[in-house]
């Protein structure tokens, strides 16, 4: 049987290169190169959602592949992909980058220029894993093999927009549904999600800041199981803990998260770090929440305006909910589109606190009631962007293309 190669490659020269060697190799199969981290993640996901089978046995990737950097994309294959054996090439093939590519979940590196028996050994040693890995999964493994779960971010436009009110109802919607669910608080100086459902906890997810490797194991550790049957990755309860996760940290857990849960939501707050920057960035749909006055609006479009100067995300990849909503305002959800470029959700939130008061007070978010026009129109938004399981098993909506880096490629 031929062993498909998928190369990922970004510089053209080195494509022609790569390509050509691969060609002929023995039993070899390239199929077309993808220049990029979003498009080799893209490529991937669509052939697991079609079967295990339709992968390819190997992945070469390039160590100039962007915008993510090759070990973190090595990372991110061998989490969600894990019937996938991949290939680092290299000009740097030192005992450190060797030990390091095998930390990341690589199979095997080979040094550049490159060569046809080194390469070729290496192709052969990692196809053979991933024809047994596959013939383990077809005998019943529990292996995660999956296009990985749903990640959904909320921001806020400002403080007291309604961030982790909407946060909590969209992951409440969602388990509801039946859908496995993790609620993130990436507000990491001032998240208040535990205080909105009444959480005492001890481990958050500064815990996880520190792993280089995260099992499933390990993720559990620092989950909380709520009630409502949510599983919560809360803000560490000392403020200043959180500058321990970094922008790298914060890859890592959510793509932790993502491989473990079908629909993972992040709470970001209103205050842009490297962390929630990077969950942004990687999310499948980026929420900004923002109410309908002049400072909440003017806040929202610095927002996306800042979001597109650092390439964190584009305008138009942003949607925008519109919070407290009621008709007497004057500036209206098509005011706010023009404003702020964005997509603003066809759901919007009624201003009706009087409703809010007793469960935020108490700390029972969970428990709104089913009646209030709050919990509808946030269960309704859950709907509207896809996080909710429709009666015959289907996911309404789908799932945007999974992007590392928006700007190479949508509260």
């Amino acid at each position: 049987m031929p062993t498909r190669i998928l190369p990922a490659v970004g510089d053209a020269d080195a494509v022609r290169s790569v390509t050509t060697l691969l060609s002929q190799l023995p039993d070899a199969e390239p199929v077309a190169p993808v220049v990029d981290s979003t498009q080799l993640i893209d490529t991937l996901a669509r052939l697991a959602a079609e079967s295990v089978d339709e992968l390819p046995e190997v992945v070469v990737v390039h160590e100039r592949i962007g915008p993510v950097p090759a070990l973190e994309l090595i990372r991110e294959v061998a989490l969600r992909f894990p019937a996938v054996g991949v290939i680092l090439v290299t000009s740097d093939a030192s005992p450190g980058l060797f030990q390091a590519a095998m930390d990341y979940g690589a199979r095997g590196l080979v040094a550049l220029p490159l060569s046809y028996e080194e390469l070729a050994s290496r192709v052969q040693a990692v196809a053979q894993w991933s024809v047994g890995v596959r013939r383990h999964l077809g005998a019943g493994g529990d292996v995660f093999t999956g296009v990985g779960g749903t990640v959904v971010t909320v921001s806020g436009a400002k403080g007291g927009a309604g961030t982790t009110l909407t946060a909590i109802q969209l992951a409440l919607a969602a388990q509801a549904s039946g859908r496995s669910t993790a609620l993130v608080d990436m507000d990491l100086q001032t998240g208040d999600v535990a205080s909105y459902l009444d959480v005492q906890f001890r481990r958050s997810v500064v815990d996880l800041a520190a792993i280089t490797d995260i099992s499933p194991r390990v993720l559990a550790d620092a989950v909380f199981r709520h009630d409502s049957g949510l599983a919560l990755l809360l803000a560490p309860a000392e403020g200043e803990r959180g500058e321990d996760v970094t922008d790298r940290a914060a890859r890592q857990i959510v793509s932790a998260l993502r491989s473990r849960y079908e629909i993972v939501v992040i709470d970001c707050g209103a205050q842009l770090g490297g962390a929630g920057a990077a969950a942004v960035e990687m999310a499948d749909r980026a929420l900004l929440v923002t109410t309908p006055d002049v400072v909440a609006v003017r806040g929202a479009k610095r927002a996306v305006r800042m979001w597109d100067r650092l390439q964190i995300r584009k305008a138009e990849e942003t949607t925008v909910v519109v919070n407290r909503h009621s008709r007497a305002t004057e500036i209206q959800p098509p005011l706010i589109q023009k404003i702020t470029g964005t997509a603003v959700a066809a759901t919007v939130v009624p201003a009706n606190f009087k409703e809010l008061q007793s469960v935020v007070d108490a700390g029972r978010v969970h428990e709104l009631e089913s009646k209030s026009s709050v919990k509808q129109a946030l269960w309704g938004l859950a709907g509207e962007l896809g996080l909710v399981k429709a009666a015959d098993g289907t996911h309404k909506g789908g799932r945007g293309p999974v992007s590392f880096r928006r700007r190479k490629e949508g509260g």
